[in-house]
């Protein structure tokens, strides 16, 4: 009998190594692993930055520069409010005549260690040697006041005005001092009066005071 069996038997092998193959390579693809053609997943997109926050700062804002403390304030601008009777100093500085009129600085001088603001129209009074009032009050002059600042040592004025008592025939006095009030407060200042006669009474006896300006005098 002819040997035929050997090359069938190795076709039989082959037929079935190629089955196994292809099991195999079923089994493979039915894992999961990726094989070309299959889309891969896509990534999500990095938080890492401003989204995150980290190494965000927020910047200033316009016109705030780093450091500033919000409502600061220049120290050269700040005041510790209106100046006292107590902390100033008052003088009657020399005649300035002039058409009939007596005209007279009434000076204000900063004695403290402070800063202090004035404001307005001085209030001012002749008095006799026990105190008594002669005439009327000044009357104030309409203007418009400026806060005036009066660092330690400086000075604001006012004009004290009357006419001349020869001239206007009014009834006058001799005081012995003038009282001078600071503006808004309560407590005047005693100046001795070595001006000689002021009208107190009748026609022409007005007196009128204007408000305070900076310096010493006109």
């Amino acid at each position: 009998m002819a040997n035929t069996s050997q090359p069938l038997r190795r076709t039989a092998l082959l037929a079935s190594a190629l089955t196994v193959l292809g099991v195999l390579t079923a089994c493979g693809s039915e894992s999961g692993t990726t094989g070309p053609g299959t889309p891969r997943a896509t990534e999500a997109p990095s938080t890492t930055g401003a989204d995150s926050g980290a190494g965000s700062a927020t910047a200033p804002a316009e016109g705030t520069a780093p450091g500033d403390t919000a409502g600061s304030a220049s120290a050269s601008a700040r005041t510790d409010g209106r100046c006292h009777t107590s902390e100033l100093r008052a003088a009657v500085g020399r005649v300035d005549p002039g058409a009939g009129q007596r005209n007279f600085p009434i000076v204000l001088t900063n004695t403290s260690d402070r800063t202090c603001t004035v404001y307005g129209h001085p209030g001012a009074a002749f008095v006799d040697a026990s105190g008594e009032q002669l005439g009327a009050d000044p009357d104030r002059v309409p203007s418009s006041p400026e806060t005036l600042t009066l660092p330690p040592g400086k000075s604001a004025w006012a004009g004290l005005s009357f006419s001349s008592p020869q001239i206007s025939g009014a009834r006058t006095a001799t005081p012995a001092a003038l009282l001078v009030t600071p503006p808004d407060e309560r407590d005047p200042i005693e100046v001795a009066w070595t001006a000689g006669e002021v009208p107190v009474g009748g026609d022409g006896s007005s007196v009128s005071v204007t408000a305070l300006e900076g310096g010493t005098g006109p």
